[in-house]
């Protein structure tokens, strides 16, 4: 395994198992999907993101609050939207 590989396989791993269910529903399956086609940049960003409070960064995701600027961005955006997609195939229509 390659250090690429090992350090994508720890952040799939990672958003998996936050101890928050609702956001590991939701940052599991968009690392899965997604972190392979990251760039070096934006696999720090991910990394960052998933050393956040697992409170405040649900609340992000849902938007209960402001996503603070260092978090706010492209990567946030398809993370939020994902959510939809998610409890879209799940047969969850209040989205939340």
């Amino acid at each position: 395994m390659t250090i690429d590989e090992a350090r994508l396989k720890k952040l799939r791993f990672r958003a998996w198992r936050r101890g928050f269910r609702e956001a590991d529903l939701i940052l599991g399956p968009f690392a899965d999907r997604h972190v392979q086609d990251f760039s070096p940049a934006e696999l720090d960003w991910f990394e960052s993101l998933l050393e956040q409070p697992d409170q405040d960064l649900y609340a992000w995701i849902i938007g209960t609050l402001p996503t603070p600027p260092e978090f706010d961005g492209e990567i946030m955006n398809r993370i939020k939207a994902f959510r939809f997609e998610v409890h879209k195939s799940r047969g969850d229509d209040h989205g939340g």
